[in-house]
């Protein structure tokens, strides 16, 4: 009787660095920062990726693991406004729409075990294990199943560093980040022996950093530039240890993927889009200090929320609407006509507006946004009502990119992909 050998399972392994640029990689890889990098990009295929439309991680991260955009998943940012009014609620993993690429996994019994994913707490039910993360709050709505918890208070597991602390404390940012990601580490060691098809492994340190010191990385002269490049140096030995025990379970590369969900850059000037309508005449509030978007008056036709949404004032869609359904598309050409011609010392401040009913498709579609305004990077769009100012600056250095995302597998791609594309991909490994 012959004997035959049982076909090996597949497995599938994706390590994210939430907002690293495709430049910085390859600036890092080619001075030898990151060896481990160097090595896997030279072994496969670096592509340029498009983040998500906005170029945020609560929805880049929901449009990778879903497959889809925003019309059909339902995440149009980290908050969003609660049906028929005008007060902001924080949409989390319950809202999500669709299944996401490990739902789908489980229809086929495969045993998924996901780690710092964000957009993805409260952790709900997965065939496997999942640890949520960013904007997890608590240890025990963050992890499925609860008896995990356990696990990962014993190795003193951190969910995240404390923003409001590490702020304007570089050192204890640093600090903290490094602590973050050795409990990251740990966490993956615990869960890396188990029976597995699917394994996510996700770094959010690396926009924490980014976000307060990006000019560390681009001044070689500024008092953090080497600590800032350590930091990349400790992100880099993780991930060689990750590929390393991938290669040694598979025995190669295949089913192997590396991304990040959206792009960086420096910030020049940060941008309030509110006071811009309302320079523009579109937005007027009925008090002179507004508190909420509740205050604002009844002829306003259009306002924005966080970074670069802008909504306009529907007739039934919100409490106080006066632009009319016939009016629409006039009303989001003429402002993106305006947003167009927009500058800041000569500099164009806006790359370019989307229509979200022409780039976002499913059923949510007319919860979203109706403008999403890209900016030119180094203008960093924020939705705050509290600015009277078009300009300012914060502490923060550093700022999201619609581009300059990257994605890594040892196959090339016929063209550039979005953080959408890649859940088809992923799955292709199991069809």
């Amino acid at each position: 009787m012959a004997l035959f050998k049982r076909k090996p399972k597949k497995k599938v392994c994706v390590i994210g660095l939430d907002g690293v640029p495709w430049s910085l990689l390859k600036d890092l890889t080619q001075k030898g920062i990151m060896p481990a990098m160097a090595e896997i990009i030279a072994s496969g295929h670096l592509h340029e990726l498009k983040a998500s439309l906005p170029e945020i991680s609560s929805v880049s991260w929901t449009d990778f693991m879903t497959g889809a955009n925003p019309g059909t998943h339902g995440i149009f940012g980290f908050t969003d406004l609660k049906s028929g009014s005008y007060d902001l609620r924080f949409p989390n993993f319950l809202d999500v729409k669709t299944p996401t690429l490990w739902d789908r996994l489980a229809l086929q019994k495969r045993n998924s075990i996901v780690i710092n994913q964000p957009s993805t707490y409260p952790a709900r039910k997965i065939f496997g294990k999942l640890v949520s993360g960013f904007v997890a709050i608590e240890l025990s709505k963050a992890v499925f199943p609860p008896t995990l918890r356990e696990s990962l208070e014993k190795i003193d597991y951190a969910i995240d560093i404390d923003i409001s602390q590490c702020r304007t404390n570089h050192e204890l940012l640093l600090k903290e980040l490094s602590k973050t990601l050795h409990s990251r580490e740990k966490a993956w060691k615990l869960l890396w022996p188990e029976d597995w098809d699917y394994f996510e492994f996700v770094i959010t340190g690396t926009d924490r950093l980014q976000h307060f010191l990006w000019d560390a990385y681009e001044d070689k002269t500024h008092a953090y530039h080497s600590q800032f490049l350590d930091y990349y140096r400790q992100v880099d030995l993780l991930i060689g240890k990750i590929i390393s025990a991938y290669r040694e379970t598979t025995g190669g590369d295949e089913g192997l993927y590396l991304l990040s969900d959206h792009g960086f850059c420096r910030i020049k000037q940060e941008v309030h889009l509110n006071a811009w309508l309302e320079k523009e005449g579109y937005l007027c509030f009925s008090v002179p200090e507004p508190k909420s978007l509740n205050d604002m008056a009844p002829e306003s036709r259009a306002f924005a929320l966080d970074p670069n949404r802008i909504y306009l004032n529907l007739k039934k869609k919100f409490p106080k609407g006066c632009v009319q359904p016939s009016e629409k598309d006039a009303l989001k050409a003429e402002i993106s006509s305006k947003l167009m011609s927009w500058e800041w010392e000569g500099e164009k401040i806006i790359r370019q507006t989307f229509d979200t009913a022409k780039i976002y498709t499913g059923p949510q579609t007319p919860r979203g946004p109706d403008l999403i305004a890209v900016s030119v990077p180094g203008f960093d769009m924020k939705g705050t009502i509290k600015k009277k100012e078009l300009f300012g600056r914060t502490v923060l250095q550093g700022m999201h990119t619609w581009d300059n995302a990257f994605f890594w597998a040892n196959q090339e791609l016929s063209s550039q992909p979005k953080i959408s594309d890649l859940a088809k991909i992923i799955m292709e490994n199991f069809n």
